[in-house]
């Protein structure tokens, strides 16, 4: 099966056989060197000079942490949001009290810095901006480092959801001074879901001094606290660790720019290809295109789900679906973590034969 959805993706045989490993005893000397080993390539991937926590959840689970270790119920926040999981950070926010001031963009566009900065300016009340890195249900990549300059300049925290782009492409958090940024195993790590990673400033441990919301299992000071020994709080998810292990022989091997220019090659490598199908990206302006996914518009008349269904039945590629308003439009190519050049030349030759297909019997 040829999985070229955004998430989980597919896993390199020796990392899942790592996680086939036996269980150990998780407050051990064994696997305390585990976690030692996984969080200094966590630190290695994030650029931190402290110690990223990690954490036995989802994507989402590690968006809540970032939430409500910062924050306190009345809190006034800015949600940027380009696409669905830009309105899920929000629906978080908002599920645990904080004032949401929303600025969303079409999907299918980046954010604009120069409008957070005035919504910033305008209204000095608002303590945090939430914003997504890489947005996979559009294909579209926002100008992290430029919007975190603005944030950084009026001295107001930045909360991001770097789930499908940390490990894949950019996204330094000492050198573009974020604040608490989240990222999961299930994406460019080249891991099963499990593990959620999050990375807190000194700025964000301050806030979190202070903040208010409700937490228990997703206490990110217990957490810190834990690891100082060498062990999580609760217990984790053992076999997830295992196969982090293994992954990150794998991804120092192939070093950061060896695995940035591998996701930017292919990428451009896939836009090139769709639009010589003659169909058209969903990113409006191709600068912000991401690197980790492709999100391409289905043509008029087509049958998405139908075309999905065969893909994926009679030829064995999965193709990402469209989200929310974008449900029955488009399609997504997943190219993050472990993959060839030749999975997504199979995937858009099976998608070049449907459309073929399709338009002779139309």
């Amino acid at each position: 099966m040829n999985l070229r959805i955004p998430g989980p993706t597919p896993c390199p045989e020796d990392v899942l056989a790592a996680g086939a490993a036996q269980m150990m005893n998780h407050r051990g000397p064994e696997f305390a060197q585990i976690l030692r080993r996984v969080t200094d390539g966590l630190n290695w991937v994030f650029g931190s000079p402290t110690d990223v926590l990690s954490f036995t959840t989802s994507g989402t689970g590690g968006l809540e942490v970032a939430v409500v270790n910062t924050l306190s119920p009345g809190d006034r926040v800015l949600s940027v949001s380009i696409g669905s999981f830009g309105d899920r950070l929000k629906s978080i926010a908002r599920t645990y009290g904080a004032d949401v001031v929303g600025y969303a963009t079409e999907w299918g566009e980046a954010a604009d810095a120069t409008v957070i900065a005035k919504m910033l300016d305008d209204d000095p009340s608002i303590k945090a901006v939430l914003v997504t890195h890489n947005e996979t249900s559009t294909g579209v990549t926002n100008p992290l480092e430029v919007i975190a300059k603005e944030v950084r300049k009026r001295d107001r925290l930045i909360i991001v959801d770097a789930v499908s782009s940390m490990s894949s492409i950019p996204c330094p958090v000492e050198r573009w001074d974020l604040d608490v940024v989240v990222s999961g195993s299930q994406k460019g790590w080249m891991v099963p879901p499990g593990l959620a990673f999050v990375y807190m400033s000194e700025r964000a441990w301050a806030a979190n001094a202070e903040a208010k919301m409700p937490r228990f299992y997703f206490d990110a000071a217990k957490t810190r606290e834990s690891l100082a020994k060498l062990q999580n709080p609760w217990t984790p998810a053992m076999s997830i660790y295992y196969s982090m292990d293994k992954a990150f022989e794998l991804l120092r091997a192939e070093g950061l720019e060896g695995i940035f220019t591998r996701h930017e090659d292919v990428a451009a490598y896939t836009r090139e290809r769709v639009k010589s199908l003659g169909l058209k990206l969903v990113p409006v302006n191709e600068q912000f295109a991401s690197n980790t996914v492709t999100a391409v518009w289905w043509p008029e008349g087509i049958d998405a789900k139908a075309m999905s269904k065969r893909a994926r039945e009679e030829f064995g590629v999965v193709l990402g679906g469209g989200q929310g308003k974008l449900e029955g439009k488009i399609f997504r190519i997943g190219h993050l973590g472990w993959f060839q050049k030749s999975d997504i030349a199979e995937a858009l030759d099976v998608v070049e034969r449907l459309l073929t297909e399709a338009k002779a019997t139309a």
